[in-house]
């Protein structure tokens, strides 16, 4: 099925030094462009993460140190990958919990200003958990009859990705819409305020904490009664963009504004 778009959208899938989102770095990235008439465009690009890349993480996705010595950092490629995505939807396999915060904390280490809260996020894992419950080789073999080959390699990975929605839509008409605004409600789990789900929106609208002591409590009213809990935030292990949404709801309760 031809996907219904009014946006063009980015499929994309990164490979990475680890798993941590506040911490490891991008060592590849590969994204599909599909546009809403149907061309597509991709690109792959390897990326020097400036760290040792763990042996662990070597050997699922086969990049290591040497292979990215001489490739350009993310920092130096970051407005061209901001420039790529602008305006475009953002679809993935487990991207709303891994691949756009990490996407997210790279943009911000590199100074590049993006406002990727304006996109739609589809992640087709979530779809196909809902409905399934198996890993992309699984879903590919399942959805496409196809097996997986190169599995864990960014361009693999990505183009199977966008060939399994496709199929879910046409396997399963009745509880999927060919529209990029449902999509993306039905692949989150939560309404995130930041992208690592740290503080999410409540039934009614409002930002609440979604760990921790204060889990399910009004973040305003948090940083009312404990003013000490946002400078163990942005002293803590949490994501750039965790501390960056706090900081802005912090000065909006207090009358200021941020540039």
């Amino acid at each position: 099925m031809k996907l219904n778009l009014k946006n063009p959208i980015v499929f994309f899938d990164l490979e990475t030094t680890g798993t941590n989102i506040n911490t490891d770095r991008i060592v590849e990235i590969c994204y599909l462009k599909v546009y809403p008439n149907g061309n597509e465009e991709t690109k792959t690009m390897r990326i020097n993460p400036e760290m040792h890349i763990p042996e662990q993480s070597s050997a699922i996705h086969g990049i290591y140190d040497k292979d990215v010595a001489d490739c350009p950092t993310f920092k130096g490629v970051a407005k061209d990958i901001a420039r790529d995505i602008e305006g475009c939807d953002l679809a993935g396999f487990n991207s709303n919990r891994f691949d756009i915060p990490v996407l997210a904390e790279e943009f911000l280490r590199a100074g590049v200003d993006i406002d990727m809260m304006k996109r739609k996020f589809i992640d087709v894992q979530v779809i196909y958990h809902k409905l399934e419950q198996r890993t992309l080789s699984a879903a590919y073999k399942f959805y496409c009859q196809k097996n997986l080959e190169d599995a864990h390699t960014a361009e693999a990975d990505t183009r199977a990705t966008y060939e399994v929605l496709k199929a879910q839509l046409d396997r399963y008409p009745e509880e999927l819409q060919n529209d990029m605004a449902f999509l993306a409600e039905y692949s989150s789990f939560n309404k995130n305020v930041d992208f690592a789900g740290r503080i999410v929106y409540d039934e009614k609208g409002v930002e609440v904490f979604n760990f921790g002591k204060y889990k399910g409590m009004s973040v305003s009213e948090v940083l009312q009664k404990d003013p000490g809990y946002y400078s163990w935030i942005l002293n803590g292990d949490f994501t750039l963009n965790t501390k960056n949404v706090l900081t802005k709801i912090r000065l909006r309760e207090s009358g200021l504004t941020t540039k």
